[in-house]
C-alpha cells in the first residue's frame, strides 16, 4: 500500500500543505471571532446566538486538529502558535471590549465563514486535481459544515 506522498507529486503535496496550513490560520481566526461573539453578544437574541456560536467554535476546534494532522500525514509540518497564525490569517477582527449589535457579530461571522469556504474549496480542487482523495474528502466535509453555518447565519439576518 502506498501513501499520498508517493502518489501525488512533491510540488503538489507542498502546495496542498500550504493551503491546509492557511486553512488552519483562517480557521483559528474564525474560531477567535466566534469566541468573541459568544462572549459579547447581547440583547433578545443572546441565548440562541450564544449557544450557536459555542457549538460552532467547539466543532471548529476539533476540525482544526484534523486539518493540521492532515498536513503531517502529507509529510509536511503544520504552522502554529497564536502570533504566527494571527499573522497568516486574513479574517478581520470584530469589536473587542465594547458593545456590538448582535446582527453585526453575525454579519462579520458570515464574511469569515465565506473566506474559509473559498480557501477550502480552492485547496479541495487542488487536492482533487492532484489525486489526493483523502485531503479532498476532508475538505468536502469542512466546506459542507461551513456552508451549513452560513445558511443559518444568513437566515438569522433576514
Amino acid at each position: 500500500m502506498s501513501n499520498t506522498t508517493e502518489i501525488v507529486s512533491h510540488s503538489a503535496v507542498n502546495e496542498i500543505a500550504e493551503g491546509l496550513n492557511q486553512l488552519v490560520a483562517e480557521s483559528y481566526g474564525l474560531l477567535a471571532q466566534l469566541h468573541l461573539a459568544h462572549w459579547n453578544v447581547e440583547g433578545p437574541e443572546f441565548f440562541p446566538l450564544h449557544t450557536a456560536f459555542q457549538a460552532q467554535y467547539e466543532e471548529l476546534f476539533v476540525a482544526i486538529d484534523d486539518i493540521a494532522e492532515r498536513v503531517r500525514a502529507l509529510g509536511c509540518y503544520s504552522s502554529g502558535g497564536l502570533k504566527k497564525l494571527a499573522e497568516m490569517s486574513t479574517i478581520e477582527e470584530g469589536p473587542s471590549g465594547q458593545a456590538c449589535p448582535a446582527k453585526d457579530f453575525v454579519a462579520s461571522l458570515v464574511v469569515a465563514h465565506e473566506k474559509v469556504v473559498e480557501l477550502a474549496y480552492n485547496t479541495r480542487k487542488l487536492a482533487a486535481d492532484s489525486g489526493d482523495a483523502e485531503t479532498e474528502d476532508l475538505l468536502i466535509g469542512r466546506i459542507a459544515t461551513h456552508q451549513k453555518a452560513l445558511w443559518m447565519l444568513k437566515s438569522h439576518l433576514k
